[in-house]
C-alpha cells in the first residue's frame, strides 16, 4: 500500500480524516510546510515549516519548554497518574518476547500486546477499554544509532494509549484532546509549543489516518486513527476501528529535563556510575551543541558516519575533543542501553544465540564487550545490572524477580565470547591483509564466526562500522514462513464434531460424508489428528486400517489402508486404545518435563518444541548449554514426584483475553493460538498451558518417567528425550539387563587385562632367552615370534610397547644382519615399530609407512628404526599380513 498516495487523498480532504474539535476550540490553523510540503496545525498563523524542518527542531536541549522536570521512571508515573484520573485502565506491560505471534520474535510496538492473527486476519483483543500501557518495545534496525544520535535505543517504553469508540471508549475529537492535556496540563508544556503533523499509518491490510504531535521539533508521540481495509478507492470502514497512540516515555523525560541526549536522563544512577569511569562531565555546552547538530543532520544523510562528520565540524570539536569525550560517551551511553534491552530480554525468557531473535541478543552483549575492551574500562557487569534493576523495578517487579538469572546467562554468554578472541584475533588479521571487507562479508564473519564489525574495528581491519550492516542482520533473522498447506476437496463440508474433546468413546458410530482417494471424512471422530506434536491416532473404520489423521481448519481427514467405505454410509470406528494411552501418558509427560526442567535450571526455559508418539517422545527446550548427568537426574526426579504425588490434571476453556490475564504468556508454551477460546490444562499449581492435546487425568496415571537421551541440538535449544509409562519399564528393565552385560563385559575385560598383563611381564623377563634362541639361528616360529634368518616378526598380543622396544634395539644392536617388526593394540591405535640392522636388507620406514597407510595413519623413521600406527582396526589382520610378508619375504 502506498502510504503517499493514502497521504495524498486524505491531506486532500482534512476536515474528514484530520481536523478535531480541539483544533477549532483552541485556534490552531492548518498550513502546509514551505520546504517539504507537509500539513500540520498549529497556534502560530506565522509558522511556515513543519518541525522536522523547522528552526527551533531540537532546540529543547539546553533550555526545555516544560515547567516541571521528570526523569524516565517519574515522567511514566506522571502518564499513568493523567490516564487513569481520565477514566483509562492502567495495565502492565506484555513480555517483550512476542509469544502470541508467530511471525515476531520481539514486541515492536504497544499495538502488537492487543493484536491476535486469526486465520490471515489481525484482530484486536483488549483487556479494557480504554487503557495505558508502558510497553517496552525492542527494535534492532537502528543499532549503529544506539550511544550516536542521542536519541535511539535498542529497547524503549512506548506509552500506549489505546481505545475502541464501541463501549465505553472514544474516537478522535477525544484523543487529541487528551494527548494534548497530557502535554500542556500534566507536563506543564506551552501550548504554542505543540504542534500536529498529518500523516497516515497503514500495515496487516488496513490503514487510517494519523496526527503526529511535535514539542521544539521532537515527536513525542503519533495518534493512529486505524479506520480502513482493503484497498485506496475501494475501501471499507472497519468493523472495530482502533486508537493507535504511541508516544515514547524517554521523549516525554527528554522534553522536560532539557539534556544534551535522550540517554542522560532515562538510565537512571547508571549513568553516574558510568560516567565516573571515565570522566565526563556531561552537562556541558560543547556536548549539547554537538548532539543537537547530530539530531538535526540525521535525516540529511544516509550514512551515520557522515552525520557524525556533519555534527564534528558543525560544533567545532578537535580531534582531542572527540577522543576524549564524544568517543567514550557514545560508548557508555551503547553499553547502558543494551545492558537495559537484554535484562528485559532475558527477564522475559529469550536467550543469545546464532539462531532466531537470539542473534540481536548476542550481537548486542558482544558489541557491549568490544566497547568494554576498546575503551579499556573496568565495569563490574554485576554491579551494572543490580543498578538498572534496581531503578526499573518500582515500573517494573517482574525485573527484580529473575535478577540472578540474568546475571547467569550473561556472565556464561560474556566467557563464551572471551574464549572466542583468539580465533578472532586470526580472523581479524587475514581481513587486514584482503582489504575492507563488504556489509555482506561482515554479515558472514558474524554468522559464522561470531565476529562483531565493532571489533574488527577495534583491532584496526576495518575503518568504520557500515551503517546498513544491523538493518540487513535484523532483516535476515525474521520468523520463517510456514509451509504451504496442501489443498484438499474439503470446500462446503460442515466441521467435524470432535469427541475426543467429550467422551472420548474408543468405539463409536460415525456417518462418512466424504471420500477421496484414500481419505475418508466422518461426521464425528474420537480419532485424535495430529498436531501440537501429538501423533495421530490409529484403529479401523469400517474394518479398514486408520494410518493417519490430520485436521484441516475445521475439518478431520483419515487416511485408510486396504479399502475405503461408501459416501453416506455410518460405519463402526474404532480407536487402537494401548497406542492413545501410551501417546497421552508421553503428552502429560511433556508438560511435567518442561515444568521439572525450569525449576531445575531457571525461568528461561520454555518449550522450543515437542513431538509425542506411543513408544517415545522429545521435549526440545531453550537452554544455554549441555546437559550434565546431574541436571538430567535433578529433572528426572522432579518429574517422578509429580507423577508419585497424584496431581490432578485439569482442563477448562478460557476466552483467550481472560487466559492470558490470568496465567500470564507462560500458557504459549506450544506456540500460538489461533483460536478466540483456549484449551487450558493445568497440573495444579505446577504447570498451566494452552494445549490442545490429550492427557491423563491424575498424574499418577503416568506411572514412571524415564529420561533416555539428552543433547544440545543447536545453539540454545536442547532436546530431552524420554519414555513414560509401561514403556518406562520396559526401558528400565533393558537398562537392567544392559548394565548387568556391561558389569560382566568389563569384569571379563578386567579379567583378560589381568592375564595380558600377566603374559607381559613372563614376556619382559623372557627377552633374554629369545634373544639367545634368535641369535644362535633357531627359527620357526618361538613364543608368538615368527623367525627367519634373525628377521623377526610378531603380532602377539603378549608383547606391549616395552617389550617391542627393548627386544628390537637390543636385537638390531647385537646383531646387525637382525631385523624386528611388531605390530600392537595401545589404546584405539594399532602401532607397528620397526628396528633393521645395518646389513639385514630391511628398510624399517618403507615398512612403518606403508603399514601404517593400510590402518589409516601415517609412520615416520629411518632405515634402521621407524615406527607408525592407525584406527582402522578393521583392516587389522590386512596389516598383519603385509608386515609379515615385508620382513620375512
Amino acid at each position: 500500500m502506498d502510504k503517499k498516495e493514502i497521504l495524498k487523498e486524505f491531506s486532500a480532504d482534512p476536515d474528514r480524516h484530520y481536523n478535531v474539535k480541539l483544533f477549532s476550540e483552541q485556534g490552531f490553523v492548518r498550513k502546509s510546510c514551505t520546504k517539504c510540503g507537509r500539513f500540520f496545525w498549529t497556534l502560530d498563523s506565522g509558522r511556515d515549516l513543519c518541525p522536522d524542518d523547522g528552526a527551533d527542531t531540537y532546540s529543547f536541549i539546553g533550555n526545555p519548554p516544560t515547567t516541571k522536570r521528570f526523569d524516565y521512571t517519574q515522567a511514566w508515573r506522571q502518564v499513568e497518574e493523567f490516564f487513569v484520573k481520565n477514566n483509562h485502565k492502567s495495565v502492565s506491560r506484555y513480555p517483550v518476547v512476542c509469544r502470541w505471534r508467530d511471525d515476531l520474535f520481539f514486541t515492536i510496538a504497544s499495538v502488537v500486546d492487543f493484536q491476535r492473527i486469526m486465520g490471515s486476519k489481525v484482530v484486536f483483543e483488549f483487556p479494557a477499554n480504554p487503557l495505558v500501557v508502558p510497553q517496552t518495545c525492542l527494535r534492532f534496525k537502528d543499532l549503529e544509532n544506539v550511544g550516536v544520535t542521542g536519541r535511539h535505543f535498542s529497547s524503549f517504553c512506548m506509552i500506549g494509549q489505546h481505545s475502541i469508540p464501541e463501549g465505553d471508549g472514544y474516537w478522535k475529537d477525544e484523543c487529541v484532546d487528551l494527548d494534548y492535556r497530557l502535554l500542556t496540563d500534566q507536563f506543564g508544556i506551552k501550548k504554542e509549543e505543540v504542534v500536529f503533523v498529518e500523516d497516515v499509518w497503514a500495515g496487516g491490510g488496513s490503514f487510517g489516518p494519523s496526527l503526529e504531535y511535535f514539542v521544539n521539533g521532537l515527536e513525542l508521540g503519533n495518534a493512529v486513527f486505524t479506520e480502513f481495509q482493503g484497498e485506496l478507492g475501494q475501501h471499507t470502514t472497519l468493523d472495530q476501528r482502533v486508537i493507535d497512540m504511541g508516544a515514547g516515555l524517554e521523549r516525554f523525560a527528554w522534553i522536560t529535563m532539557g539534556t544534551p541526549t535522550a540517554y542522560d536522563c532515562c538510565f537512571g544512577p547508571i549513568n553516574q556510575k558510568l560516567f565516573n569511569t571515565i570522566g565526563i562531565d556531561s552537562d556541558s555546552e560543547i556536548l549539547r551543541k554537538y548532539f543537537t547538530e547530530i539530531a538535526k543532520a540525521l535525516d540529511d544523510f544516509e550514512d551515520l558516519n557522515d552525520v557524525r562528520r556533519h555534527a564534528i565540524k558543525k560544533a567545532g570539536l578537535t580531534d582531542d575533543q572527540l577522543n576524549k569525550m564524544i568517543t567514550p560517551l557514545e560508548g557508555i551511553y551503547l553499553i547502558a542501553d543494551h545492558l537495559r534491552t537484554l535484562i528485559f530480554a532475558i527477564t522475559d525468557g529469550a536467550l543469545p544465540s546464532n539462531v532466531g531473535g537470539g542473534y540481536n541478543l548476542r550481537m548486542m552483549l558482544r558489541r557491549i564487550n568490544a566497547t568494554i575492551s576498546k575503551l579499556n574500562l573496568k565495569l563490574d557487569i554485576d554491579d551494572l545490572i543490580d543498578t538498572h534493576i534496581d531503578y526499573l523495578k518500582d515500573t517494573y517487579p517482574e525485573l527484580d524477580e529473575k535478577r540472578e538469572d540474568v546475571k547467569k546467562i550473561l556472565k556464561i554468554e560474556a566467557g563464551r565470547y572471551e574464549d572466542s578472541k583468539v580465533h578472532m584475533k586470526k580472523k581479524a588479521e587475514k581481513i587486514r591483509e584482503r582489504g575492507v571487507p563488504s556489509v555482506d562479508e561482515l554479515i558472514t564473519l558474524y554468522e559464522s564466526d561470531g565476529i562483531t564489525p565493532e571489533y574488527l574495528k577495534e583491532v584496526n581491519a576495518i575503518d568504520e562500522v557500515p551503517s546498513s550492516f544491523y538493518s540487513k542482520l535484523s532483516d535476515l533473522h525474521q520468523s520463517e514462513k510456514k509451509k504451504a498447506i496442501a489443498e484438499l476437496p474439503l470446500d462446503d463440508l460442515p466441521e467435524t464434531e470432535t469427541l475426543f474433546y467429550k467422551d472420548d468413546p474408543m468405539e463409536f458410530d460415525a456417518k462418512v460424508i466424504k471420500v477421496f482417494d484414500d481419505h475418508v471424512v466422518l461426521d464425528r471422530t474420537s480419532f485424535y489428528a495430529r498436531g501440537g506434536g501429538q501423533e495421530p491416532d490409529h484403529g479401523t473404520i469400517a474394518g479398514f486400517k486408520v494410518t493417519n489423521v490430520d485436521k484441516h481448519a475445521h475439518v478431520i481427514v483419515h487416511k485408510l489402508e486396504g479399502g475405503v467405505p461408501k459416501e453416506g454410509e455410518t460405519v463402526k470406528c474404532v480407536v487402537d486404545e494401548t497406542r492413545r494411552a501410551n501417546i497421552t501418558k508421553n503428552h502429560t509427560s511433556t508438560h511435567i518435563i518442561n515444568a521439572s526442567s525450569r525449576g531445575v535450571l531457571g525461568s528461561w526455559i520454555w518449550q522450543h518444541s515437542a513431538f509425542k508418539d506411543d513408544d517415545h517422545a522429545r521435549l526440545d527446550i531453550t537452554h544455554h548449554s549441555s546437559l550434565t548427568d546431574e541436571q538430567v537426574k535433578q529433572i528426572e526426579d522432579a518429574a517422578n514426584k509429580m507423577v508419585k504425588e497424584n496431581l490432578t490434571v485439569n482442563i477448562d476453556y478460557f476466552d483467550r483475553g481472560t487466559a492470558e490475564q490470568t496465567y500470564g504468556f507462560r500458557i504459549y508454551q506450544g506456540g500460538v493460538v489461533p483460536v478466540k477460546s483456549v484449551r487450558i490444562v493445568s497440573i495444579e499449581d505446577k504447570d498451566v498451558e494452552a494445549c490442545g492435546g490429550t492427557h491423563v487425568k491424575k498424574t499418577g496415571d503416568i506411572e514412571l518417567i524415564k529420561i533416555t537421551k539428552t543433547k544440545r541440538i543447536q545453539d540454545g535449544v536442547v532436546r530431552l528425550e524420554f519414555v513414560s509409562g509401561p514403556n518406562a519399564y520396559e526401558y528400565v528393565k533393558n537398562q537392567e539387563i544392559v548394565l548387568k552385560q556391561k558389569e560382566q563385559e568389563a569384569k571379563d575385560k578386567a579379567e583378560l587385562e589381568k592375564r595380558r598383563e600377566e603374559n607381559k611381564q613372563k614376556a619382559r623377563e623372557q627377552i633374554p632367552v629369545l634373544l639367545e634362541k634368535i641369535l644362535d639361528g633357531e627359527s620357526g616360529d618361538i613364543d608368538g615370534i615368527s623367525i627367519k634368518n634373525k628377521l623377526c616378526f610378531t603380532a602377539s598380543e603378549n608383547y606391549d610397547e616395552y617389550f617391542h622396544l627393548n627386544f628390537g634395539k637390543k636385537l638390531v644392536a647385537k646383531d646387525n644382519t637382525a631385523a624386528f617388526c611388531g605390530i600392537f593394540e595401545a589404546g584405539p591405535t594399532i602401532r607397528i615399530m620397526v628396528y633393521a640392522g645395518e646389513q639385514s636388507g630391511i628398510d624399517a620406514g618403507v615398512i612403518a609407512k606403508e603399514i601404517a597407510a593400510i590402518l589409516g595413519g601415517s609412520g615416520g623413521g629411518d632405515a634402521k628404526f621407524a615406527q607408525g600406527g592407525g584406527k582402522d582396526t578393521s583392516k587389522m589382520e590386512q596389516a598383519i599380513a603385509k608386515a609379515k610378508s615385508m620382513i620375512l619375504g
